[in-house]
């Protein structure tokens, strides 16, 4: 355990749990006071815009603006937060062993599934939902949730977190009574009549309710760094007397009387106003550890107090009488109270805010305008250097229109107009460049923003990765709060409403799983890269309308849900056309059947083709041998057979012969006729060059005939 609680015992066990109680807090409240509060103080009145006489940056300053830099700062992160946890239609989701159907889109009756049995738990306790269980308590939950307005409450603790560096809550359960509108068949009168009454039916149920609580009302264990591990948590804080005559009369607290209390600024809930309410009570809710003995004292059960020296209880004292003093009842003896850092700081349990981290950058910012202002002052208003020898004695000097000035003597010796000179421009683009730093430092910047920046990368992909870093950081912290904060706190609540209303909620061990999307400047971050890779992506293709429609999801307009239902309508086959495709496709099947088929006859009576030609080759000679050898049809070969085929082959060789030697002959007669064109050509270059013997030496015909090969002999005849 994180503190030693047996040193606690001099603070006051002997005297009393009140005694004991006040004293415990009031340590707390000091040491919160010492170290945070004068920090939360000014935080809270940077982001209201409200100023102080110590927010003073120099003794001489006279203007008290603020700039609404860090107020942007703390909205626009506190947005992506609340954007990326509520814009979905189911805030969270229930997972079990036979995983859970998933929420219906948003607009849609979610749908119970048929409900299954677990395997292997035979006939002992069943701890593990079924998944019609899960659903109908994921459903109801939400349901209840929304009844709670638990929205607008987590809204506030952004807020707190934002602001203070920590966000807290505090569960609380009420009796809440519902009057439903309904009818009933009237009393008395028979059925055939048909006559109702109209009115409205009483429903009591229990309620769980989430209270936020700032920071200067919320005491911790200094030692501690989250719930769990501190001794206890106390909340101060003053509520209306008829709260807590209410709950007296109806058993919660003790019949005691507790009076009024005035106003302390430290546990105010707004201590800017300068009138307080009056009728109210100092009340401390303790959730902790406590000394057994000192329960008994108050007359608690022994037997719900745990054997040890300390027991987890719950204790509310209004104006030092103890209102309530009980052990702890929640079944799974958890403390009431959710918790996270905005942005976590090592081993201490206060976190570190927007308004924290641009802290510096705004007092600078503030200091540079307030600086301009003054300096404003002094030279955009009138002021004259007078002569006090040339007034007259007991004058008022005062510059107005239609003011009439006495002088003694020349007005123009004794009145001039003075200025101290011009404001320098400088200052402008040192107040743009803070308000740039305040931005970094909060990281709540936009594209717009980024854009204008001085040191920016204006192009496209600078301001990509820009947004990128950004959406880094709002993603770490929306991990935080989804993890430290917004599923403890689902858990918490289902935990009640099992204990108080268990005819709804069936006593199951529950794995809530935090259903979020994008924030506003994620989602457009999303968009725009999404929108640059529709541009290459091919029009009436199934990829295109998956990414028009991923757009679509990203965006948050009311008609999203009816663009999506066109988008998916539009994907679904016309049955239609698709029955004319099919057609069209079998023709075209039918078809190329067809042709294959011709084809292969085609190919077959070629094939055939060939081999006919094959035998016919082969076959041909054989029968020419055997008509022309045997030609008296005496069925034996011919004596002069032999000589015929040799006088056939000389005839052949004859004719060869011949068809050479005209070839030869048609070769000479060319080269006959190449002869005389060249010498018609040399004849007709002499006589062109004939008076230029010189030039006519330097020109040579060559005799190809000459040059080339022999004269033919003749042949004799074979």
């Amino acid at each position: 355990m994180m503190a030693k609680l047996e040193d606690l015992e001099h603070i006051g066990i002997d005297h009393g749990l009140c005694e004991w109680l006040e004293t415990l807090t009031l340590e707390w409240r000091h040491h919160y006071e010492g170290n945070y509060e004068d920090k939360h103080d000014e935080y809270y009145r940077l982001w209201r815009g409200i100023w102080a006489e110590g927010d003073k940056t120099r003794q001489s300053e006279r203007s008290r603006i603020i700039a609404p830099a860090l107020q942007q700062a703390v909205e626009s992160a506190v947005a992506e937060i609340e954007t990326a946890s509520f814009s979905q239609a189911f805030m969270f989701d229930i997972e079990d062993g036979q995983k859970t159907p998933p929420p219906p889109p948003q607009g849609q009756q979610p749908q119970n599934g048929p409900q299954m049995p677990m395997p292997g738990m035979g006939g002992g306790p069943q701890t593990q939902p079924t998944s019609a269980e899960s659903i109908a308590v994921r459903d109801q939950l939400h349901k209840d949730i929304d009844r709670a307005n638990y929205r607008a409450a987590i809204g506030e603790i952004l807020i707190n977190s934002a602001v203070f560096g920590t966000g807290i809550g505090e569960l609380v359960i009420e009796d809440s009574t519902e009057y439903v509108p309904s009818t009933q068949p009237l009393e008395g009168m028979p059925q055939e009549a048909n006559l109702v009454e109209y009115g409205v039916e009483k429903k009591s149920r229990p309620i769980i309710k989430l209270n936020p609580v700032q920071p200067k009302n919320f005491l911790i264990d200094p030692n501690s760094t989250c719930i769990s591990s501190a001794m206890g948590v106390c909340i101060e804080e003053f509520v209306g007397v008829h709260t807590v005559e209410q709950l007296q009369e109806s058993g919660v607290y003790r019949k005691v009387d507790v009076g009024t209390d005035p106003s302390d600024p430290d546990i105010d809930a707004d201590s800017e106003i300068t009138v307080q309410p009056v009728r109210k009570v100092r009340v401390k809710r303790y959730y902790g550890l406590v000394p057994t003995d000192l329960l008994k004292d108050e007359g608690v059960d022994s037997e719900l107090l745990e054997d040890g020296k300390y027991t987890e209880a719950v204790v509310v004292i209004g104006n030092g009488e103890i209102l309530k003093a009980q052990a702890n009842p929640y079944m799974c003896k958890d403390r009431p109270i959710c918790a996270f850092p905005w942005d976590v700081v090592p081993s201490r349990f206060w976190g570190r805010g927007v308004c924290e981290k641009g802290y510096m950058s705004q007092k600078a910012l503030d200091a540079e305008m307030r600086a301009r202002i003054d300096a404003l002052a002094l030279t955009t208003h009138p002021m004259m250097a007078v002569d006090a020898t040339r007034i007259p004695r007991g004058d008022k000097f005062e510059v107005r229109p239609g003011k009439m000035l006495l002088t003694n003597g020349a007005p123009q010796d004794a009145v001039m107009p003075f200025k101290f000179g011009q404001v320098d421009q400088i200052s402008f683009n040192q107040a743009q460049n803070l308000q740039m730093m305040v931005q970094q430092a909060t990281g709540a910047q936009d594209a717009a923003e980024m854009a204008k920046g001085p040191s920016s990368d204006t192009t496209a992909a600078g301001i990509s990765m820009s947004m990128g870093a950004v959406m880094k950081r709002q993603r770490r912290t929306l991990v935080n709060f989804q993890e430290s904060f917004f599923k403890p706190l689902i858990k918490k609540t289902a935990w009640r409403y099992m204990q108080f209303d268990p005819e709804k909620y069936p006593s199951k061990d529950y794995h809530f799983s935090v259903v979020s999307s994008l924030g506003v400047i994620a989602r457009e971050y999303e968009v725009s890269q999404l929108a640059q890779i529709l541009q290459v992506i091919p029009p009436n293709t199934p990829a295109h309308g998956a990414m028009i429609k991923a757009i679509i999801e990203h965006m948050n307009v009311t008609s999203k849900e009816k663009l999506l239902a066109v988008i998916d309508a539009a994907s679904q086959p016309n049955p239609q056309a698709q029955q004319m495709q099919q057609a069209q496709q079998q023709a075209q099947m039918e078809l190329q059947k067809a042709q294959t088929a011709v084809l292969m006859a085609q190919a077959e009576e070629a094939k055939g083709r060939a081999a006919k030609y094959a035998v016919e080759t082969e076959i041909m000679p054989k029968e020419t041998v055997l008509k022309y050898s045997d030609m008296d049809k005496d069925g034996r070969v011919d004596d002069d057979f032999e000589k015929k085929v040799r006088l056939a082959q000389m005839l052949m060789d004859e004719d060869k012969w011949n068809v050479e030697k005209e070839e030869r002959q048609s070769r000479l007669q060319g080269e006959l006729q190449d002869r005389q064109r060249k010498a018609e050509d040399q004849n007709l270059l002499r006589t062109a060059l004939g008076q230029n013997q010189d030039l006519l030496s330097q020109v040579q015909v060559e005799d190809e005939a000459a040059l080339g090969s022999p004269a033919p002999q003749n042949q004799g005849a074979v």
